[in-house]
């Protein structure tokens, strides 16, 4: 399973407080060996302040060596640190320990209004509030993550958006409500950093590179969202499909991630007009990327080849329950991908052995028989089983008037998107060249 784990390139994106239940996972899987995961959880805590954690695993790793000195004085240092940063920011913590106060601030929704309210009645000056972003990151990297958590939000209420901490803070947050699994609030943090990225290019200078490497990394950050949300099965399509900028960040810097978002498609039933357009990805990228879930729909849908989508299906239900992210998926896939390949095998063959049928899908004849029976009943399957004949007998199936607008519908959208950034692209480039030879 090593072969398709993606834990090594998904690291790569994400803070290192988010690896750990990466390697928890791995862990458990026994997809490395111990030693190797202890020896990754020992690295990645040299880089943070969890002092106790960090000797907890050097333990396990070296059970028959001391535990090296300089890892005890760091304690010590980590501890007499914090108390110098709550000194600097006492006012501000007396503030915040006010829930009277807190309830005002809340209501202010404008930064000068609130900066002048607090300096005017707590001596407050907003060079403080640096001293805040300082102690909120010492607490993160000790792992007391719902203490920087209040701290960021005192922060976000205050700073104006042009401030320099301003993006740590978001990406602090949206870090924050991950890793304490409020999945609502990393929702609404994932949203606010998204509009804040694609709405202020003017904060990294216009550097494109800076911009990908902002959306690709939340794009991977995303994934512990999406994944565990009730809607973040559609927003994950959305994102990852439907917003050039986002499907360019994939398509450069990660396609793995195409993983993801195939699974996310295939779970989803009332999204299969995406299907035509996750394909075409697919059919681009897989000249970088492919993994059974990606060959599964290309077999499906591009080659027509059961067999191999068959084949492709049993190895997906490995790679699903190997991955930290799509194990809770695992039954929901496994049901939606033999429906698409009875639906599509379906479109193609009248007449069908229900046999046959259930080699296609992994089945034995009787449990696919029972399984085609209440796909029919559930579903208004225009279809009837002939049991003497062991057949199942296919009426026509034509696409509704409605779902082919909305599928047109879907399909423009999409292209007319694609137009817009290509006029802006070739407007921006030849006011480059007008001013570029402009004298002055």
């Amino acid at each position: 399973m090593a072969e398709f784990d993606l834990t090594s390139r998904i690291a790569q994106y994400l803070d290192r407080h988010l690896i750990f239940p990466l390697l928890e996972f791995l862990s458990a899987k026994e997809i490395y060996s111990e030693h190797e995961i202890l020896k990754a959880k020992t690295y990645i805590l040299s880089k943070t302040n969890m002092v106790d954690y960090s000797i907890d695993v050097w333990k396990q790793l070296y059970p028959d060596r001391e535990v090296p000195e300089e890892m005890k004085d760091r304690r010590q240092h980590v501890v007499a640190e914090l108390q110098v940063l709550q000194e600097e920011v006492e006012p501000i913590l007396r503030v915040m320990a006010d829930d009277e106060t807190m309830k005002n601030m809340e209501s202010m929704r404008d930064s000068k209004t609130l900066i002048n309210f607090l300096s005017r009645e707590y001596r407050f000056e907003i060079e403080m509030i640096e001293g805040l972003h300082r102690l909120a990151k010492h607490r993160y990297e000790c792992g007391t993550y719902s203490v920087a958590s209040s701290y960021l939000y005192f922060c976000s209420l205050v700073l104006p958006p042009n401030d320099k901490n301003y993006l740590s803070v978001l990406w602090g947050r949206l870090a924050l409500h991950i890793l304490v699994q409020h999945w609502d609030s990393a929702l609404e943090s994932l949203n606010v950093l998204r509009e804040y990225i694609d709405s202020s290019p003017n904060q990294f200078g216009g550097n494109s590179l800076q911009l990908l490497q902002q959306r690709t990394w939340l794009i991977h950050w995303s994934l512990f969202v999406f994944f565990n949300h009730a809607m973040g099965r559609e927003l994950i399509i959305d994102l990852f499909l439907y917003r050039p900028h986002y499907l360019n960040a994939i398509q450069t810097m990660c396609p793995h991630i195409l993983r993801y978002l195939t699974t996310a498609v295939i779970i989803n039933r009332t999204r299969r007009s995406a299907l035509k357009d996750l394909v075409k990805v697919i059919q681009q990228e897989s000249y970088t990327y492919k993994d059974p879930i990606t060959e599964f729909v290309e077999h499906l849908y591009v080659n027509f080849d059961f067999d191999s989508a068959r084949q492709k299906l049993h190895e997906c239900q490995t790679v699903l329950f190997n991955d930290f992210f799509l194990i809770s998926c695992l039954d929901e896939f496994v049901e939606n991908a033999r429906l698409m390949i009875f639906e599509t095998f379906c479109r193609i063959h009248q007449c069908i052995s229900i046999g046959m049928l259930a080699e296609k899908l992994n089945m034995n004849p009787d449990e696919a028989e029972c399984w085609i029976v209440n796909l029919i009943r559930n579903a208004r399957l225009d279809a009837k089983i002939d049991s003497k004949l062991g057949h199942v007998v296919m009426g026509a199936q034509p696409l509704s008037p409605y779902q082919q607008l909305i599928e047109k519908i879907d399909s423009l959208s999409v292209r007319s998107e694609t137009l817009v950034g290509l006029i802006d692209r070739k407007l921006k480039a030849r006011t480059d060249i007008r001013w570029g030879n402009q004298e002055f």
